[in-house]
């Protein structure tokens, strides 16, 4: 039991939490984007499709009472559709994979803070002739320090290489309880959740999630270019407890800044930022074929532990 204690006291301070009372282990989601027109410059006319799918999997290994080996696994699908006929050297349909683990050591300090150092591989491909192009390297590394009771915030860095180059986002892990109904957690600027506690089964509020991703094309057609996914995602949500340990989460709103742009695989840049990019000089092979932002509903159903 004291094993299993220390476990949920640690490992919360870098899972998906809601209202700091779930550690969520398992999460399968599909994302369902609104179909939207391309941009009024592309000589394209129709709608285009976004959909997506996601499975997380959390499985932290005790070590001793300080010490967890965290390791989470978590895999992404990507597909954008339309019925356009475009050149056969621009990526239409676009479907894309991202299988991302994180792996690596918590270790709590004799203050009651902690330190959060992981190894993150990634595969982010379109499973089409994989090779070591297709494979990227980075990993986050967290000081988290104990405000009080109700509030613990982590300071870090998440370094990841590219293709298109090295990505390095500060960060600040942020879980605040500000009263018995209201409270804030995220990982920012990636993701964070603003939630409202209604009753022990019910939870709403807003969230939002915004990362940059890319992904090597294997295909012969595309001579290994890569895409470029952006987007930044606010809305509201809602999550209900179906049954102890069993929860369904629903989501809709709006997706800005949102791309599929795809370069030549020799067009890199030399640092991305949250904000900025620098060196960057790349040419989008396919800017004709982008489409407009839009509504997209989200629902996941999370198997979580109650604390």
């Amino acid at each position: 039991m004291k094993r299993i204690l220390v476990f949920l006291l640690i490992t919360i301070s870098v899972s998906s939490i809601t209202a700091q009372e779930t550690l969520d282990i398992l999460t399968v989601s599909g994302h369902f984007g609104k179909s939207q027109p391309f941009e009024p410059e592309s000589p394209y006319k129709g709608e285009t499709t976004e959909r997506g799918a996601m499975v997380n999997l959390v499985v932290p290994i005790v070590l001793n009472e300080k010490q967890i080996w965290y390791n989470s696994i978590n895999y992404m699908l990507w597909d954008v559709n339309n019925t356009i006929d475009m050149t056969t050297n621009i990526a239409n349909p676009i479907n894309l994979h991202g299988l991302i683990l994180r792996t690596g050591l918590i270790q709590k300090l004799s203050n009651g803070n902690s330190i959060q150092a992981f190894f993150s591989p990634r595969l982010m491909t379109d499973f089409k002739n994989i090779d070591a192009q297709h494979f990227q390297f980075g990993g986050t590394f967290i000081y988290e320090k104990v405000y009080h009771k109700r509030l613990k915030i982590g300071y870090g860095i998440l370094y990841n290489q590219e293709t298109f180059g090295p990505n390095i986002v500060p960060l600040v892990n942020l879980e605040w309880k500000m009263s018995e109904k209201w409270s804030m957690s995220g990982l920012l600027p990636i993701y964070s959740k603003v939630t409202y506690k209604v009753n022990e089964k019910l939870n709403v509020g807003m969230h939002h999630f915004g990362l940059v991703t890319s992904y090597r094309l294997g295909d012969e057609a595309y001579q290994n270019d890569y895409i470029e996914r952006k987007s930044i995602d606010v809305g509201l949500y809602a999550r209900y407890t179906i049954v102890n340990g069993i929860h369904i989460e629903g989501r809709y709103g709006y997706s800005f800044g949102r791309s599929y742009a795809q370069y030549n695989k020799a067009d890199k840049i030399d640092l991305a930022l949250p904000l900025a990019t620098f060196g960057d000089n790349r040419t989008q092979l396919n800017e004709s074929a982008n489409f407009s932002n839009g509504a997209y509903a989200h629902v996941r159903l999370v198997y979580a532990i109650k604390l």
